[in-house]
């Protein structure tokens, strides 16, 4: 994918434009580049701006709106980086909040870092908001406020984490009004960040068979090569997490073709884009990426919409070079089971057939595959969910980075001897 949507990273306006992963460049969460703090970094509390006033709120990856002594504060969300964390990583928070009212003063900020399934407190990382520069008594009413802090994830930590927070004196907490918006013992609600394994974790491969009858590319998944090949369950693209809709890719192979074929659940199916190498990355689609010779540098990639219409390009390196004029000469088709572009009703989901000419991918190392020969590769889905305002990425090989292109975790097509039909 040449672009994606982007979840920026830095604040709109200018606001903030530095200091670790969080306050530095901008993350797309499927394809575009995307910095790590060091594994097993441990962050400086003056690695990180203490946090300033602002005028406008930021966009906040986690949104909350609950307001704490009667009205008087209202918390925003917050923000945080990396959106997935290893463990023994640094992690930095940044919290917002709104003063709509005096409050006595005395109150200070507290955070806590617990697991997200027990709620077993994990890291206690308790603070002076913005190091003691801003107490809350001091706070300009009707501005954002900002604080920023860091923590690392525990070296056993697994799952999530959740992060809560709030205001305490002598005497308690301060009350937060939701009951919705708090864990029960006037702590807020914070941002879910999910534990990923390590990047090291082990590659996936998928085995593909060849077939002796090759399907029929209508988008009917129910020819008797696809009951031989072997079904795989895509997961989320960024943590290896389950997916929100389920997806079921197949791949098949002969002598002059790879055949790919996607089952996706989906409640609103929708495309705009009908031309050949428009943007679909932008929507909903499906994909492969291809990386014949497995040398982590040529790859190829094809996209399928819902209207059927393909993106395909070729790439000499990692997300440079794109060529759109590169013609893979796929065919493929799709069936819907619901209604296209209509929101207003609810579709059941979508099924794709690819028939990929091997002939056409880049270095392929044998025409046909010889059996046990081994291809770097990686399946996708891109799904909008919520009525279309949010995307979640899937992927075969979960990718820990925000890209798409992230060709060292491309898993393994291993192709296998003849399947049964």
């Amino acid at each position: 994918m040449a672009k994606r949507f982007r979840l920026q990273q830095t604040f709109r306006n200018g606001l903030l434009v530095s200091c670790l992963v969080l306050w530095g460049g901008c993350r797309d969460e499927q394809a575009g580049p995307h910095g790590h703090a060091k594994q097993g970094a441990s962050a400086s509390p003056n690695a990180l701006p203490a946090g300033r006033v602002l005028d406008q709120i930021p966009q906040l990856e986690y949104q909350s709106g609950a307001t704490l002594g009667n009205g008087a504060l209202r918390y925003l969300g917050s923000r945080f980086s990396p959106r997935a964390a290893t463990p023994g990583q640094a992690m930095a928070v940044g919290h917002y909040f709104v003063k709509l009212k005096e409050l006595p003063a005395g109150y200070r900020f507290f955070t806590h870092v617990v697991d997200a399934a027990t709620g077993e407190m994990r890291v206690n990382a308790d603070h002076e908001f913005q190091r003691g520069a801003m107490p809350l008594e001091r706070w300009p009413q009707g501005k954002v406020l900002e604080d920023i802090h860091s923590f690392q994830v525990p070296a056993s930590a697994s799952g999530s984490l959740r992060v809560l927070s709030g205001f305490y004196n002598d005497q308690g907490r301060l009350p937060v009004d939701q009951p919705e918006g708090q864990d029960g013992a006037d702590r807020l609600l914070g941002p879910v960040i999910p534990i990923a394994p390590s990047e090291s974790q082990p590659l996936p491969e998928y085995h593909a068979k060849r077939t002796r009858h090759p399907p029929v590319i209508d988008g009917d998944l129910k020819d008797a090569a696809w009951k031989s090949a072997n079904p795989v369950t895509l997961v989320t693209s960024f943590d290896g997490h389950p997916a929100s809709l389920r997806t079921v890719a197949r791949v098949l192979y002969d002598d002059a073709y790879l055949y790919v074929a996607f089952d996706c659940e989906d409640p609103d199916v929708w495309g705009t884009l009908l031309k050949r190498d428009e943007p679909i990355y932008n929507e909903e689609v499906v994909e492969i990426f291809l990386d014949a010779n497995a040398d982590l540098k040529t790859y190829n990639e094809l996209e399928v919409s819902p209207n059927n219409t393909v993106f395909d390009a070729y790439f000499p390196a990692r997300r440079t070079g794109m060529d759109t004029s590169w013609d893979s000469q796929m065919k493929s088709a799709v069936k819907i089971r619901g209604t296209l572009n209509n929101p207003n009703d609810t579709d059941e989901g979508w099924s794709v057939e690819m028939a990929i000419p091997i002939a056409r991918l880049a270095e392929v190392p044998h025409i046909p595959p010889r059996a046990g020969e081994r291809w770097r590769f990686n399946l996708y889905r891109l799904e909008h969910l919520n009525h279309r305002t949010e995307v979640e990425g899937q992927a075969f090989s979960p990718l820990f980075l925000g890209d798409f292109h992230n060709l060292p975790r491309f898993g393994w097509l291993v192709f296998d001897g003849p399947g049964t039909p």
